[in-house]
């Protein structure tokens, strides 16, 4: 049977056809927004290197969650900044640090919205790396004149666990480490059914690269490693099989949803988990994403908000059921 040239175009012309059988949807229920919240700030401090963003103080944070929730957000994954660090980042795992406040203080105003925490200790330590130090041979380069050091696997196992079990103390919803330290949803799991919080979820980095899409997070958490790099416990950006490896790895140790981390050059992995797997897919949209079109936008070379709505679509149409992203709150309230 012949059919005419116009075939494919009858669903396209007619706006409200094109809607119709649209296969893809984007809803601010599947939008996480992320939040930096700092120890001690009065105010809003802008991110230079993330237009629009800024860390907040606590009365400020209140004000973006209720914001979120009012667009239709489900949820906010919160990423704390303390007034000191250390080697070992004692900070993360108080009781009243920075991120046990923010919890009951977004608890408190909008108990609705679903709160997550990033469990690592980057943003606490004084060197800037995910784990505690040890002196060994590794394979985290040195600063001049100091021993070789790597970070301790399962040293930093405690540290996280504990850093959970604190933020699940005071309410949090769900824990999200993003480490990559072998064995740390395990430990994780383990922790938060002894203290008796068996019903909080796990939302792993299972699959998160050492990428230079990062650079503005760090300017954010106030978190770039004082001397060498994360390439040790992060994924090589060169390998897909291995993704499979550390979501398989993560969901056998009770992961309940898994996080693919960057987002834009990693639609293959987001896709090839999701077949794999069947579970709970979620892509991090991150800093870099985000600053590169916002730079661009205020160049005027591109369209910003088509071109926002696209990015989002695509991560959803490469397999993701949850959209972690900067622009979350503002989507959806143009929704």
């Amino acid at each position: 049977m012949a059919f005419p040239e116009s075939r494919f175009r009858r669903l396209r012309d007619n706006p409200v056809l094109r809607e119709m059988v649209a296969e893809t949807t984007l809803e601010p229920r599947q939008l996480v927004q992320p939040l930096f919240v700092k120890e001690g700030l009065k105010g809003r401090q802008p991110i230079k290197s993330m237009p629009g963003q800024a860390q907040l103080g606590l009365k400020e944070l209140i004000g973006e969650a209720a914001r979120a929730k009012k667009a239709g957000v489900s949820a906010v994954l919160l990423f704390g900044i303390p007034l000191k660090k250390d080697a070992v980042g004692s900070a993360a795992t108080r009781d009243d640090g920075i991120i046990p406040q923010a919890i009951r203080a977004i608890k408190d105003k909008t108990p609705d919205l679903a709160v997550i925490i990033d469990v690592c200790l980057c943003e606490y330590t004084d060197h800037g790396h995910c784990g505690i130090l040890t002196k060994t041979k590794g394979a985290v380069p040195q600063k001049r004149g100091t021993a070789p050091v790597t970070v301790d696997n399962d040293a930093t196992l405690g540290r996280l666990a504990e850093m959970a079990l604190a933020a699940a103390r005071a309410g949090a919803d769900m824990v999200a480490p993003s480490d990559m330290m072998d064995g740390r949803v395990a430990a994780i799991r383990k922790a938060l059914d002894g203290g008796g919080f068996s019903g909080v979820p796990i939302m792993s980095y299972a699959a998160k690269y050492a990428s230079s899409f990062y650079g503005p997070f760090r300017d954010a958490a106030e978190s770039p490693p004082k001397f060498g790099d994360r390439r040790g416990y992060q994924m090589d950006y060169r390998n897909s099989d291995e993704a499979l490896r550390e979501v398989a790895a993560d969901l056998d140790e009770g992961a309940d949803i898994v996080i693919v981390k960057p987002a834009l050059a990693y639609g293959d992995i987001i896709r090839r988990v999701k077949d794999r797997f069947g579970v709970p897919v979620a892509a991090y949209n991150v800093s870099g994403e985000y600053a590169m079109v916002e730079a661009a936008a205020r160049a005027g070379w591109i369209q910003r908000e088509p071109m926002i709505r696209e990015i989002l679509l695509g991560l959803r149409r490469a397999g993701a059921d949850i959209l972690i992203t900067y622009w979350a709150t503002e989507v959806a309230a143009g929704l």
